[in-house]
């Protein structure tokens, strides 16, 4: 009975296992048949390097919407994964345990919130106070980079933070039995040691960025011309998807298809790359 059970079990993971795979395998394969036939007939050059985005006139150039996602991507990698890696560092090894009730579920919170709820709050009181600051309407590339900022502390922290208390206390005590102080034993011992897991929770939230749309939607300015300053409207890759789709039709849409095999791309030279990372470090 024992031994029957356990095969059952073993063709239900074999199971759910191969559902995963073919979800995946389907994505792609939509993606690419639907998406690869418009590169063709645009142009390969013309789709990726192309600076105007005219679907009245056929011109089909997401350069711009490419920039506007990396740039985007980089300015909340520049405010999130600093503010996070510290945050879980003080989680991990500084926060007093009544404080730690408070803000553990508080962190678990802001990763549930939905990214339209997100989006109003930076509607209402982001640009606003960039619009004060810095001048014009305020929905441009540095209100975004701020609010996906914020969206990817809950993935960095959650991370960082599991893996900081995952490394052996020994290594703490022994940098500090040598002398070191506490900072010196955590920033110079305890962090490297976890530097893997860490890296995985910023790509994490990477991903989270470079995929984000309603909540950017609603502030980045989307506006399909190359970014000259911080306070430029941008259109991110996964903006131009959602805002177009609903009518796009014929070449039009295949081109916004497309769009969306460059992003998958994205995110799979992203993961790949750290996995290269992770096996050279091992």
């Amino acid at each position: 009975m024992r031994h029957y059970k356990e095969d059952v079990m073993k063709v239900v993971f074999l199971v759910t296992a191969c559902v995963s795979i073919m979800a995946v395998i389907l994505i792609c394969v939509f993606l690419f048949a639907s998406g690869v036939p418009a590169i063709k007939e645009i142009g390969f050059t013309d789709f990726l390097l192309g600076d105007s985005w005219k679907p009245n006139q056929d011109l089909y150039g997401i350069f711009p919407m490419i920039v506007g996602s990396i740039y985007v991507t980089a300015g909340a990698i520049i405010i999130g994964v600093p503010i996070g890696i510290l945050c879980a560092v003080f989680m991990a090894r500084y926060c007093p345990k009544g404080l730690y009730r408070i803000l553990k579920p508080a962190i678990e919170l802001l990763a549930g919130i939905p990214s339209i709820v997100y989006g109003f709050f930076a509607l209402m009181v982001i640009v606003p106070m960039v619009q004060d600051t810095l001048g014009g309407s305020g929905k441009c590339l540095l209100t975004a980079s701020v609010l996906l900022g914020i969206m990817i502390l809950p993935t960095i922290i959650g991370v960082a933070e599991s893996n900081i208390r995952a490394v052996p206390e020994q290594y703490y005590e022994g940098a500090l039995a040598l002398g070191a102080t506490k900072e010196r034993s955590i920033f110079k011992t305890v962090l490297p040691a976890a530097k893997m897991g860490i890296l995985a929770g910023v790509i994490l939230g990477i991903g989270r960025a470079i995929g984000e749309t309603m909540a950017v939607v609603m502030i980045c300015g989307n506006q399909a011309i190359m970014p000259e300053s911080i306070t430029s409207g941008v259109r991110t890759l996964t903006a131009n998807i959602v805002l177009e789709m609903g009518y796009a039709s014929g070449l039009h849409r295949e081109a916004l298809i497309a769009t969306a095999v460059v992003l998958f791309v994205f995110i799979l030279i992203i993961n790949l790359s750290f996995m290269a990372l992770k096996r050279r470090a091992e």
